[in-house]
This record gives structure tokens, C-alpha cells and sequence, in this order.
């Protein structure tokens, strides 16, 4: 299937330059240009970090998009969208924010190195207000490419929670893998958070324990395919998409140059199936 004028979105964990250099942001900075550039319609959404300078990056809110109330673990936060151009590639970022969960002056652990406590409830927020929020905007994307774990809840939510929205029912899902890894559990209460978002117990079983590969299994098989980014992603996860018979690309090195010529042939095989 041609990718000609397709609907991308992207659902990142960073991007250059509103995060500190990571190969996350460098691919997300770089990717969504050069797809746009080809043809395709393209949105991004990112967390909006209390790291981020919103006078420097120019971030305003979007008041129509903005307002929503989530419930996440039993308490209510305000969505709030914001919005900014990168300079030069005429492309837009979409930030998700809230009070609770993203002024703090780091991205998932405190200055001593430990993890926060409240990462999973960020990442449910993030998912769920990414959605939401294109569900306003009334925007139907073909592909979400989810980049980093706090984007890893994305697919099961679109797959289980939102799969008979009109928005979302010819996505496709695509899960990019990186060296991102983190120590222990996200929440020992993650499944049971989960279940009241409304997945059911029995695609819960992979994240009963919920560390960092586990949670990246999740991903994987709420996805349509696979893009391993890094050298250093762990090789049970690629053996675990191959076992799910899903499509792989190998872009390892995080090849950042000609990047439509590696990802476009990958969306039309995605988008085929």
C-alpha cells in the first residue's frame, strides 16, 4: 500500500532539541522531518518535561485542545496542550502536560538516580492524553510509531481500549526499540491500574511483572511491527517479535541520513498487511 500523503504520527519519549542529546531525540528530530518532506502528514507528541524551556522552545497552549480532565489511578489531572515549531523544519511538536507529572525538573528519576515512583501514572497520562488529544484534532493517523517505554502503553491502549474509535481503526502500530532499560518494576500495581483503564486481566499477562522488557513485550504485541534501533537492545525482544511472525526493520545503527529510503518501504509494508 502506497504511504502517498499517509497520516503519521509520532509518539516519542524525547526530541531534539527540546531534550538533552539522546539517540531517541536525534531519530524523532530527524525521522518526522524527512518523512514530511516525502509527502506524508506528520504529528508529534512528546511529554512536556519540567527540563524544557518554554520561553527558548517557544511553547505556547492550545486552548481548544487543552482543558480535559483524566483520571488516572483514581485521582483527576488537567490535560494541558502545548505546542511549538522547530525551528527550521517547519515541524510541529505537540506537548502533553500536566502539574502533577512533568514540572519536575527531570525526565524519570531524581538527582540521586532513583526511578520515580510515579512513572507508570506518567506514562498511562502521557498515552491517554496523546490520544485524547488526536481524537480532538480529528486527525486519523495510518501509522503511530511509539519511540521509548513511556510511549510503550500507547498500542495496547488503541488495541484494546480504543480499537473501535473511527480515529484509530485502520492504525497500524509500529514499536521502535532502544537502549532505554530500566531496574526493577515500573509499578507493582500496574496491571490493576490497567484493567480499570478497561484491558482485560487476560492481555495483562505479560506485564504481571512489570520490568522494562516486559513492558516492552507489551508494546510489541499490541504492535503490527518492530524497528530495532540499537545494537544494545536487548535480543530477547527481537526474538519475542519474531515469534509473533511481526515485520522487522534493522536500523541499528541509528541511521539518521536518508531516512525514508530505510522506513518508507517498512510503512507500505505495515499499512499492506
Amino acid at each position: 500500500m502506497s504511504t502517498e500523503n499517509a497520516k503519521i504520527l509520532y509518539v516519542a519519549s524525547q526530541v531534539d532539541p527540546y531534550t538533552e542529546d539522546s539517540q531517541i531525540g536525534a531519530i524523532c528530530r530527524n525521522l518526522p522531518q524527512q518523512i514530511q518532506e516525502s509527502g506524508m502528514q506528520v504529528r508529534i507528541f512528546m511529554p512536556r518535561y519540567g527540563v524544557i524551556n518554554e520561553r527558548r522552545g517557544q511553547l505556547h497552549e492550545v486552548i481548544r485542545l487543552s482543558g480535559m480532565n483524566l483520571i488516572i489511578a483514581q485521582s483527576d489531572h488537567q490535560l494541558i496542550i502545548k505546542v511549538a515549531s522547530i525551528s527550521g523544519a517547519r515541524l510541529q511538536v505537540y506537548f502533553i502536560d500536566n502539574q502533577d507529572f512533568f514540572a519536575r525538573k527531570a525526565l524519570f528519576a531524581d538527582e540521586n538516580g532513583g526511578f520515580f515512583e510515579d512513572n507508570a501514572d506518567r506514562a498511562m497520562f502521557f498515552s491517554r492524553g496523546v490520544i485524547e488529544t488526536v481524537k480532538k484534532l480529528r486527525w486519523a493517523p495510518e501509522i503511530i510509531h511509539t519511540h521509548g517505554w513511556i510511549a510503550s502503553i500507547t498500542p495496547a491502549y488503541l488495541n484494546k481500549v480504543f480499537k473501535n474509535d473511527p480515529i484509530f481503526s485502520k492504525s497500524k502500530l509500529i514499536v521502535s526499540l532502544y537502549d532505554d532499560g530500566f531496574e526493577g518494576i515500573i509499578d507493582p500495581e500496574f496491571s490493576a491500574k490497567l484493567k480499570k483503564e478497561g484491558i482485560k486481566f487476560t492481555d495483562l499477562t505479560t506485564v504481571e511483572e512489570p520490568t522494562y522488557l516486559n513492558l516492552m513485550r507489551f508494546a510489541i504485541e499490541n504492535s503490527a511491527g518492530v524497528v530495532v534501533c540499537s545494537n544494545n537492545v536487548d535480543s530477547s525482544l527481537v526474538d519475542y517479535a519474531k515469534e509473533l511472525n511481526l515485520p522487522i526493520l534493522y536500523n541499528c545503527e541509528g541511521e539518521q541520513t536518508n531516512m525514508v529510503e530505510i522506513y518508507k518501504p517498512f510503512y507500505e509494508e505495515i499499512l499492506s498487511k
